[in-house]
């Protein structure tokens, strides 16, 4: 069931749910997506997540009531429409080892497997781009196998890699530049995910699938990545 939540008097918040289901991720998609487009000189930001939609407008151009009502008119016209999220697939490449990958082989120990099973099970899946934020191009990817979830540290690093591929619990995500973290880094990917100067700045969107593609270190090294020796 839809609800709103007034934050502000510019700020309007859309809850489709109170727990994460991924089947609810298109809708979620496509909701965003077409206000966005209803409304594009109205809005001052859209945030799609996980279970809800934050709209900040311009109180001078659109009102809330107006908001609600076009939301409500697109949820009951897409409820329970098919599932495809009609997002891009995207696909990078992740070099999994030990020396970019500092909890690899401890996640490995815990959960009983060797190496080449949670690169495995980490690569063998299509994951959906849930949510973006916590910085700039970082994508709440979901979910990866139980076989491999694991929860955060109890005490983030300081400083994580740009590139680092982590996971906590069953989300997965790629570290967009350096930055502190808990998150259990097992790869890096080479491949630049936020730039500023460049439109759009992030290639995700909620509602695009990712694939990771496992590469060598000759390769990942020819793509630009690079060995990260200052974990802390």
């Amino acid at each position: 069931m839809i609800r709103f939540d007034s934050v502000s008097e510019t700020c309007l918040m859309v809850m489709l749910a109170d727990e994460i289901d991924l089947d609810l991720t298109p809708l979620i998609a496509r909701l965003a997506s077409q206000i966005d487009a209803d409304f594009t000189n109205q809005l001052i930001d859209i945030v799609p997540a996980y279970t809800s939609i934050l709209i900040h407008f311009h109180p001078d151009k659109v009102t809330e009531r107006l908001l609600r009502e076009r939301v409500q008119l697109c949820y009951e016209r897409w409820q329970g429409k098919s599932r495809h999220t009609g997002g891009k697939l995207i696909e990078l490449p992740v070099y999994y080892h030990p020396e970019v990958g500092p909890d690899l082989v401890s996640l490995a120990e815990v959960k009983g497997l060797s190496i080449d099973e949670v690169i495995a099970l980490h690569s063998g899946q299509i994951y959906t781009v849930c949510a973006i934020g916590f910085a700039p191009g970082f994508a709440f990817l979901a979910s990866v196998d139980e076989a491999i979830a694991m929860p955060r540290h109890a005490e983030p690093r300081l400083s994580v890699a740009p590139g680092s591929v982590g996971i906590a619990n069953q989300q997965t995500a790629v570290y967009p530049s350096q930055s502190p973290g808990g998150w259990q880094i097992i790869g890096n990917c080479p491949k630049s995910l936020f730039n500023p100067q460049q439109e759009p700045m992030t290639p995700f969107q909620v509602g695009d699938q990712v694939r990771f593609q496992p590469v060598d270190r000759t390769a990942f090294q020819s793509l630009g990545g690079e060995i990260w020796p200052h974990w802390k």
